[in-house]
Parts: structure tokens; C-alpha cells; sequence
């Protein structure tokens, strides 16, 4: 075996990386054993099927990959903060922003997005747990598993170097030897089986396990928007798998899929990858309306405005997200008659966009406003997300984008539609729902202080990138010469990724010093909601709800809160739940490791690992949980210790 494949030689950011790591792994074995936490760890979290627990578990996730991906971030903005700077070689700049795209987008935006889902959806609908308990573990192992793959990259054998796209032929064995992109191709394909899980899951979930009287015009706007991004899911994904398997033979079995020669198409990995990579945009911003729309009737005291025309708007808005995959690349000559049918699919999506913005605005309108913390980001999100949809607008126009493709003008646009659509969206959501899954909720004071420093330090960061793409900026530019210009403006977006850091900080300060010193909440309502997952115990009992609550309206617990009415009528009996299974967590172990030695070409441990895949899938498929009852006595006790009150 050729050792030297899994060595990553000559940045001492590398070494310092693996120090920490190694460090980490360290603490954290070290913490687990003095403190005696093997048992609950296994027992309460790597088994649970508790859909609360899986999606606190993808919310930590995304947590740490946001920091992951902020680092490189930061690094890209110091590199290009000066003319001429030393701080990264060409090619760990080439690894550095590949992996933070990638990171950022799948292995962030995502599981922050799948982990609110999971912890409120049920709540939502009135629902005990989502439909397939065991598949949903299976679906957040397959994703952690497949985010930490990508992430050993760095330090073994080397990270994706082609960009987070991956294009041909540079994605390919010629122009990328190393096994970076074998990363990119079984990491991602691991994680987006996982995501592809999710989203049969969560739609058989939102249509079957709704309580009664809930039509589907009675669900809230976040469940709507939830269930429209599963359909998604489950057409999208499905191109990416094929991609990705494709890439694979291509870079593992000499396969001629996306050669420039032999019958190849290099061109047929940018219409595969981007047939799925834009309705992944809607993927994360559509649930982020849903989780603004939840906000802003709570903080206006008043119902959404426009309520039906919002739900279709969102149809024609993942109608359309299909259609418009080819203005990524109006400059690869696909033709007049090709772009201008893409440039008006394009534009046209801007249209239901608008609906839901002045939907948004007819909604405050009049309302008695409370700027709460996760309120400011919603506000904030309007204007900022609008100049990323004007700026869409103008990249839309085939002709216009022969100047603006692949400059920093197209950066920044991303950024305008992507931190505000969907970042901005996950930290109000985080904020919001908080209280209602561990009972206290996040200092407004250290919250406010985030929110300042997040949304000045993004407008400093990006909206120079704008001015530098009209300039002639070309992006994953490493460096250039100071005749150029451009460092006046690169060092201002540097100072901003600097306070955009700060803010970041201040928001894990506030977890942590909330957790310690906030008054723990007994209403259980702690910001006047207007839907069901208001109407449990903080924090929520495995059960969810003791009674299964009758719905009357779209805004139920609201309108029970006024007419001083109950929502639960039945008696309270036995309650039916899952047991726990550590097979969800070693089935995600052995795909792991078969990523990991499929990546280096070792077949056979690749077979015997592949062989544990399909033994653990069988096993899996031929066992049966009957599960167990928590009795009536038992749900009272537990209602009264919540609740604090007589059940």
C-alpha cells in the first residue's frame, strides 16, 4: 500500500489542522470517560429516534460546519485582501473555496434547515413523530457520515480542488489527479441518499399524519413550504445520484461519461449538475420563507396576508426552479434561441418571488410589531434579499452576462440571495423555536448584539464585490497586482468577514451564557404563538402531545387562546412510541468507511465494507419493533411536571 496517497504535504495550516483535530478527538474521549457519559450518549442520542433529538443533532451539525465553512471563508478574504498576498498557494486556495461552497451549502444550509424541520414539522401537524422513525436516523447518519468524509479530506489525501460545481474535464483524472474529487463524489452521494431519505419521508409525514381537521389549507406556512421542498427533494436528488455515480466511474473505472473524446460530454455533467444544483437553491430558501412567514404573524399579532396566494406562489416557484438550470452557463454556447428561453424562465421566477415579498409587507402592515431578535433578521432579510433578486434579474439577461459571468458581480448576488434567503432565515428560526425545544430561551440582549454585527459586517463584506465584478474581478482569482485596483475594496470586504466573525461568536456566546443564566420558561408560549407546537410543554415530552389536538382554523392554538377554548377534547389513554436502534448509527459507520476506501481505490475492504452495507440493510429491513406504551398515569405525571399545573 502507497502511503504516500494519504498524505497532504507542505501547509503549515494543514499540520496545524491535524494537531487540532487529533487534540479534539482527544478532549472529547477524555470528557465522555471522566464524566461517565458513554452510556447516556449511546443510550439518549447516537440510538434515538426521537425526531426532537435528530433534529437538535442536525442543528449541532450545521453548527459546526458553519464554523467550518466560515474559516474558509475567512481565509479566501485575507488572501485576497491585499495585492500580491502570500497567506495561501494556488492550489489550497483551489481546495479552500470548493469545500466552503460545498460545506456551506450541503453540510450547512441544509441540515440547519432539515434539523428545524425535524423538530417542528410533527409539532406543527399535530403529529406524535414523523412517519418512519428509523428511516429518519438512518437519514442523519447518512448525512453526518457523509459530511465527515468530506471534511477528512484536508488532512488525508487531499480536499475537491474543481470548485463546489466540479465541472469537466477539471473535475476529471487528468487535470485532477489527486483523490480530491473522489471525496466530493462519494461524500456527497452518501449525504444526498441521506437528504433523498428525508424527503419521502417528510411527505408522507405532512400528508398522512396531520391532526384532525387539518386540511392541507390549514396548515401553517412553514409546513407548506416544508412539504413543497420534500417534492423537490425527491425530483432533484435523484439527478445528483446519477451524476455522482457517473463522476465515480469516470475517476475510479476509467468511464468515458464526461471526457472531452471516446463519446464523451463534458458539457453533460454542467446540465446534470445544475439540473438538480438550482432547485437546491429553493431547497434551502423555500423552507426559510416558510420560517419568515411563522415569524412575522407572530410578531404582528395578526394572520399572514394572502395566505392562498403565498402557498401557490410557492408551487410556481418549484415549477419554475426546473426550468431555469441553464442560465449558469449562457456562455458555453448553447445558442440564442436556448438562452432566451432560460432568460424568461428566469426573470419569470422573480414574479411569485415578489407576491411573497408583498405578501411580507401587507402582513406588517398595520400590525403591532415586536422587534424581537429573530423579528430584526426577518426585517433585515427583506431589503437585503431584494438586491440579491434585482441583481438576479440582471444576471438573467443572456447578453448582459457575457460581463457579468464568473466575476465577483456574480458573487456577491449569491451572497445577497443565499445568507439573507437562507443563513439569516435558520438564525431567526434557531432563535424562535429555541425555547420551545429546551425550555429558555436565548438572551434579546447578546441576540441583538449578533444580529448588529451579522447584518452591517455581511452589507461590508459583499456589497464591495459588486463594484470589484463590474471592475473586472474574475472569481477564485488567488491573487492579482495592486496596478489592478482592486485592494481598497478587498480589504473592506476582509474588515467585514472580520465583524461577520465577531457576530458569529457572539451567537455561541449567547447559547452558552443563556444556557447558564436565563429563567427557564413555564408558559410554554413564551413569544404568543399562533401554532400547534406552541401548545406542548416546554420542553417537549417524547410523546409530543398527551391528547391529539382537534383543528377548527388555520391559526388553531391562536384562536383557542382567544375564544379561551381547549384544542384537546379527548381523554388522555396510553401512548404508542418507537423503541431506540444503534443499527441507524452502524450502518452510517460502514458507509463511511466504505466512502473512504472506495475513495483510495481499495477494493477489498471497499468489498467487505460494501457487503456490511447490504447486510445491515437486510437486517434492518427484517426487524421488526413492536415498540412499547407509555401509560396514561405516566403522560399525566409528566404533563403536570411540565406544565406545572392540574392535567
Amino acid at each position: 500500500m502507497d502511503l504516500e496517497k494519504f498524505k497532504v504535504h507542505g501547509e503549515p495550516l494543514i499540520y496545524g489542522a491535524m494537531v487540532s483535530i487529533a487534540l479534539a478527538t482527544i478532549g472529547i474521549l477524555v470528557g465522555l470517560t471522566y464524566f461517565k457519559k458513554w452510556g447516556y450518549l449511546w443510550r439518549e442520542w447516537l440510538t434515538t429516534v426521537d425526531h426532537k433529538k435528530i433534529g437538535v443533532m442536525y442543528i449541532l451539525a450545521a453548527l459546526l460546519m458553519l464554523f467550518r465553512g466560515g474559516v474558509d471563508a475567512m481565509m479566501m478574504r485575507l488572501q485576497t485582501a491585499a495585492p500580491e498576498m502570500k497567506f495561501l498557494d494556488a492550489q489550497h486556495y483551489n481546495e479552500v473555496f470548493t469545500t466552503h461552497g460545498l460545506i456551506m451549502i450541503l453540510f450547512m444550509a441544509m441540515p440547519f434547515i432539515i434539523g428545524l424541520m425535524n423538530v417542528i414539522i410533527p409539532l406543527q401537524i399535530g403529529a406524535r413523530d414523523v412517519a418512519f422513525p428509523r428511516l429518519n436516523a438512518v437519514s442523519f447518519w447518512l448525512f453526518f457520515f457523509g459530511a465527515m468524509l468530506l471534511n477528512i479530506s484536508f488532512v488525508i489525501g487531499g480536499s475537491p480542488d474543481a470548485g463546489w460545481s466540479a465541472y469537466f474535464p477539471l473535475a476529471s483524472l487528468e487535470f485532477s489527479p489527486t483523490v480530491g474529487n473522489n471525496y466530493y463524489s462519494l461524500a456527497l452521494q452518501i449525504s444526498g441518499i441521506g437528504t433523498l431519505i428525508t424527503g419521502v419521508n417528510f411527505i408522507v409525514t405532512i400528508l398522512k399524519m396531520r391532526a384532525p381537521g387539518m386540511t392541507l389549507m390549514k396548515m401553517p406556512m412553514f409546513t407548506w413550504s416544508v412539504l413543497i421542498t420534500n417534492i423537490i427533494i425527491v425530483f432533484a436528488f435523484p439527478v445528483l445520484t446519477v451524476a455522482l455515480a457517473l463522476m465515480m466511474f469516470d475517476r475510479l473505472f476509467g468511464s468515458q461519461f464526461f471526457t472531452m473524446a471516446n463519446g464523451g460530454m463534458d458539457m453533460l455533467w454542467a446540465n446534470l449538475f445544475w439540473v438538480w444544483g438550482h432547485p437546491e437553491v429553493y431547497i434551502v430558501i423555500l423552507p426559510a420563507f416558510g420560517i419568515y412567514s411563522e415569524i412575522i404573524a407572530t410578531f404582528s399579532k395578526k394572520n399572514l396576508y394572502g395566505y392562498t396566494s403565498m402557498v401557490f406562489s410557492m408551487v410556481i416557484i418549484s415549477l419554475l426552479s426546473f426550468l431555469v438550470w441553464a442560465h449558469h452557463f449562457y456562455t458555453m454556447g448553447q445558442g440564442v434561441m436556448v438562452n432566451s428561453f432560460f432568460s424568461i424562465t428566469t426573470m419569470a421566477i422573480a414574479v411569485p418571488t415578489g407576491v411573497k415579498i408583498f405578501n411580507w409587507l401587507f402582513t406588517l402592515r398595520k400590525g403591532r410589531i415586536t422587534f424581537t431578535t429573530p423579528m430584526l433578521y426577518t426585517l433585515a432579510f427583506i431589503p437585503i434579499f431584494t438586491i440579491g433578486g434585482v441583481t438576479g434579474v440582471m444576471l438573467a439577461m443572456a447578453s448582459a452576462d457575457y460581463q457579468y459571468h464568473n466575476t465577483m458581480f456574480l458573487v456577491a448576488h449569491f451572497h445577497y440571495v443565499l445568507i439573507p434567503g437562507a443563513v439569516f432565515a435558520v438564525i431567526a428560526g434557531f432563535h424562535y423555536w429555541f425555547p420551545k425545544v429546551f425550555g429558555f430561551r436565548l438572551n434579546e440582549r447578546l441576540g441583538k448584539h449578533a444580529f448588529w454585527w451579522i447584518i452591517i459586517s455581511f452589507n461590508v463584506t459583499f456589497f464591495p464585490l459588486f463594484f470589484l465584478g463590474l471592475m473586472g474581478m474574475t472569481r477564485r482569482m488567488y491573487t492579482y497586482s495592486e496596478e489592478t485596483g482592486f485592494g481598497p475594496l478587498n480589504m473592506l470586504s476582509f474588515a467585514g468577514a472580520v465583524g461577520l466573525a465577531i457576530g458569529f461568536v457572539l451567537l455561541v456566546y449567547n447559547i452558552y451564557w443563556s444556557t447558564r443564566y436565563m429563567p427557564r420558561d413555564t408558559t410554554s408560549d413564551p413569544w404568543d404563538g399562533r401554532t400547534l407546537e406552541w401548545a406542548t410543554p416546554s420542553p417537549i415530552p417524547a410523546y409530543n402531545f398527551a391528547v391529539v389536538p382537534k383543528v377548527k382554523s388555520l391559526d388553531p392554538f391562536w384562536e383557542a387562546k382567544q375564544k379561551k377554548v381547549s384544542l384537546f377534547e379527548d381523554k388522555i389513554t396510553k401512548i404508542h412510541l418507537p423503541n431506540n436502534t444503534g443499527k441507524p448509527f452502524i450502518l452510517g459507520v460502514i458507509f463511511f468507511f466504505l466512502g473512504f476506501f472506495l475513495v483510495f481505490s481499495m477494493w477489498v475492504p471497499a468489498i467487505v465494507a460494501g457487503v456490511g452495507v447490504i447486510v445491515m440493510l437486510a437486517a434492518m429491513s427484517f426487524d421488526q419493533d413492536h415498540g412499547f406504551y407509555v401509560s396514561a398515569e405516566e403522560v399525566i405525571a409528566t404533563e403536570k411536571k411540565l406544565r406545572g399545573e392540574t392535567v
